[in-house]
Order: structure tokens, then C-alpha cells, then sequence
């Protein structure tokens, strides 16, 4: 038997390449930069993910400077706390802290090759008995979701409390498959449901298959000519992104239990924000869509606060011209627009619109042909792009479809639908294939 190896002194900080612009050379592309971090959320910088108890013991916060020295050189990186985080153990994003990336890019983050050596850069980027002392100064990191504290009472687990997030075991599925309709709540309407009985588009959203990666998030950025705002706007919450993934935290800061859940426009049948709208810019049309008309929108914002689901984004600027005197709306920049979504203007209220443009084209091609459109016949730039195929898009009405029947699988629900939205995304309820007792 292998004898156990002595334990290492100071800290290991672990280097890896960052999710989204590599070793560095997409880090002038602001729609990477700014495709939150899938466990974090955290956009437009790196940082040296470090555990709340190491970070008690060396008495910094999120966003304080720790200086990481190792034998060949010495750095100075922000800190963050992050639950579950491993003891005296450090996580690090390369690919940032370029002087020649571009407009976008350049001296965005921290640069680590100081940290390294010749035979480092071609070997392993795990390092041990790295020196910490805390630095002067912060950076202000900046996420799209609000980071609360695990022991806070007022906001622990709101996720499994709300039924925002729909969970169980395999075990407890397999000794009650409705269990997550036990409480379910019975809706009603003071006013006359619309029935649609033709094609009706729908989305269904598997939680045991999406692993938070934001693929999806990145595809509908370009589909969709989804603006880059910049991290001074995120920090306002200002980020345009159609799609949200939505993380949340259960159990200890040392040992979390992690939930992802893609969050987009729900293109409910009651949909809240559309009775609001004082100039008819948000309507609901034929075939199910909660639709924008941009030209009749006058940035009234009131379907954003009657939006229970948050998924609403309004532009406060001309975003183009407003990040890096106008990088953005250059000539040869501009190309990069799909021709067949429109480049909204400030002032505007925008939203996922389930790909309108692909359906109407595909409506066009069906047309040519001499049928009718099918559900089968439309993939959404995020359900193309998801490589876990977690997300499934097409005609509810249809009962052989697969949107229908994962609509009315057991596992199936909708998010806080006890509000009658009667939203047309449905979530599969995640199983978590773990001991019983541990869940006693």
C-alpha cells in the first residue's frame, strides 16, 4: 500500500484556461468577455477563487488583493470566496491582463506568466507552496447574480423554498413519481382563456441535463445581435442578455449543493407584462409567441416591472457606440449582425422572442413547398447551440412532439406558476441520484 503523501506547505494555485476566451486569444471579443462564469457569474476579469475559510484566516473579502508569490515570480490577483472551494487551495483564469488584444480587451484582468517558468508553460499549470499575503487596493468584481451568504435566513436555499427550482432523488421519484405535484396549485382566471388550436410553439428545459455552461447564452448573444454593454453597465445590471443562467446554492459554504437553471421570456398565455404596455409595443400572437413590436416601443419600462420572471432587458444607450468610443459600431464590426434580427436603439425594451425570425423563415420555406409549417421544422439558436441537447422547442399542440410529451411528463413544471402567467417553458425537475439517508 501506497504510504500517504506529506501535506504541502502554503498554498496550491491551480491555472486553467479561461471558459471563455481560452489562453487569451478571443479576449477582444466583449460578447466572451462578457458570458458570465458558470459557477461564479462573475464577467470581464479574472480572479483567484479562494475558500471562506482560508479567506477568514487571511482576513480578506471578495474583491481584496492578495499577493500569490511562488519561485519564479510573485502576482498580484483579486480574491474571490467561493463555497466549496477547497482549503489553502487557489483557482485562476488565464488569458487575461493583455496589453496588444484590442480595444476590447486590452488590460482587462491580470496577467499571470510571472507566476511561471519556461518548462511550466509546457507542463502542468497546478503549483504548490505558493506564499499569500494580503495586497493593497480592490477590484470590484462584477456579477449578474446577487451573491448572498449561505447562513443568511432571510435568502438561504429561496430557490427549494419558492419551488423555483423543482429537485428530488431518484429514489423518492421512483416511491412517488408526482411528487413534485403534491402541492400544486389549483389556477383560475376571471377572464376568458384563449385556445389555440393550431400549431402553438413551446420550449421544455431538462435541469438534469444542463450543466450551467452557457452555451446557449452565447449562441442567442450572436443570433440575436444581443449588444455588449461592459463591466461599468453589468455592475448596473444592465447586461442585455436574452437568456440568464440562474445559479443557486444549497446546503454548507463548505460543502454546497450547485443548481442551474436557464431562465428566458416564458411567452406566457397570461402574460403579465403585455396588459401593461400603454402603446400595444408587446402582444401575443396566433401561434403562442410573446411578441415585441420595437417601433411602437417608447421605453415605458412597465412590462419590465410587471414581468415576474425578470427576463425583460431595456436599453439605456445606443450600446454600439457607447463601449470603447464606439468599437462596436464600426463599419467592419458591424457586419458580424445577422441580417435578419433587428439592431435595437436606446430607449427600447427587448426579450427572447423564441427565434421569430427562424420560424418565419422556416414558414417561408414550408409555404415554397406547399404545407403547412411544422414544429419540427424550427431549432432555436439555443437549443442548436446546447450540447448537453438539454432544450427542446417546438409545437405543444402536436401530442407526438417531444416538447408535448416532456409538457406532460410527471417531472415536468413551471416556474412559480401559481401567479396563472401560464408560462409555455417547462422545466424537468432534476433527480439526484444520492443516498436516502442522507436526505432523511
Amino acid at each position: 500500500m501506497l504510504a500517504a503523501l506529506p501535506p504541502e506547505k502554503g498554498f496550491t494555485v491551480s491555472l486553467q484556461k479561461s471558459h471563455y476566451i481560452g489562453d487569451g486569444r478571443f479576449a477582444n471579443n466583449g460578447w466572451l468577455l462578457e458570458v458570465p462564469d458558470p459557477i461564479t457569474k462573475i464577467v470581464w476579469d479574472n480572479y483567484a477563487s479562494i475558500s471562506p475559510a482560508s479567506a477568514s484566516a487571511l482576513a480578506v473579502e471578495s474583491g481584496d488583493h492578495v499577493e500569490i508569490a511562488l519561485p519564479y515570480g510573485k502576482a498580484k490577483v483579486p480574491v474571490f470566496v467561493q463555497p466549496g472551494q477547497a482549503d489553502n487551495h487557489l483557482s485562476i483564469a488565464l488569458g487575461y491582463g493583455r496589453w496588444n488584444a484590442g480595444p476590447i480587451g486590452n488590460g482587462v484582468g491580470v496577467a499571470l506568466g510571472s507566476l511561471l517558468s519556461g518548462a511550466t508553460l509546457e507542463g502542468t499549470l497546478l503549483l504548490s507552496g505558493a506564499t499569500l499575503t494580503r495586497g493593497e487596493g480592490r477590484t470590484e468584481l462584477v456579477s449578474t447574480q446577487e451573491h448572498h451568504a449561505l447562513d443568511d435566513s432571510l435568502v438561504a436555499e429561496a430557490h427549494t423554498k419558492r419551488k423555483i427550482i423543482r429537485e428530488g432523488t431518484l429514489q423518492q421519484y421512483r416511491d412517488d413519481p408526482e411528487f413534485i405535484h403534491r402541492d400544486k396549485h389549483e389556477l383560475f382566471s376571471i377572464s376568458k382563456e384563449v385556445t389555440y388550436d393550431g400549431l402553438k410553439w413551446a420550449m421544455s428545459i431538462d435541469l438534469n441535463k444542463c450543466t450551467g455552461c452557457n452555451a446557449c447564452v452565447a449562441a442567442c448573444n450572436v443570433e440575436n445581435n444581443i449588444p455588449v454593454v461592459g463591466k461599468e453597465q453589468v455592475a448596473k445590471g444592465r447586461e442585455m442578455q436574452w437568456i440568464r443562467i440562474d445559479r443557486y446554492y444549497a446546503g454548507s459554504a463548505e460543502d454546497p449543493e450547485l443548481s442551474h437553471q436557464p431562465m428566458l421570456c416564458q411567452h406566457c398565455d397570461n402574460a403579465p407584462c403585455e396588459n401593461v404596455c400603454p402603446v400595444v409595443a408587446t402582444t401575443h400572437s396566433p401561434d403562442g409567441l410573446n411578441q415585441m413590436t420595437y417601433n411602437r416601443c417608447v421605453g415605458t419600462k412597465y412590462c419590465s416591472n410587471n414581468c415576474p420572471y425578470k427576463v425583460r432587458r431595456f436599453n439605456f444607450f445606443d450600446w454600439r457606440d457607447h463601449l470603447a468610443d464606439g468599437y462596436y459600431e464600426q463599419e467592419s464590426v458591424t457586419l458580424m449582425h445577422n441580417p435578419n434580427v433587428t439592431v435595437r436603439s436606446r430607449g427600447v425594451m427587448e426579450k427572447c422572442t423564441f427565434c421569430v425570425q427562424r420560424i418565419m423563415e422556416a414558414r417561408q420555406r414550408a409555404a415554397e413547398q406547399g404545407r403547412t409549417i411544422a414544429g419540427s421544422d424550427v431549432t432555436t439558436a439555443c437549443q442548436q447551440a446546447c450540447p448537453a441537447r438539454a432544450i427542446v422547442f417546438g409545437d405543444m399542440n402536436d401530442p407526438g412532439s417531444a416538447v408535448s410529451q416532456h409538457r406532460a411528463h410527471l417531472l415536468g413544471y413551471h416556474v412559480i406558476d401559481w401567479v396563472n402567467a401560464r408560462p409555455n417553458v417547462t422545466y424537468i425537475a432534476r433527480l439526484r441520484n444520492t443516498h436516502p439517508e442522507s436526505h432523511s
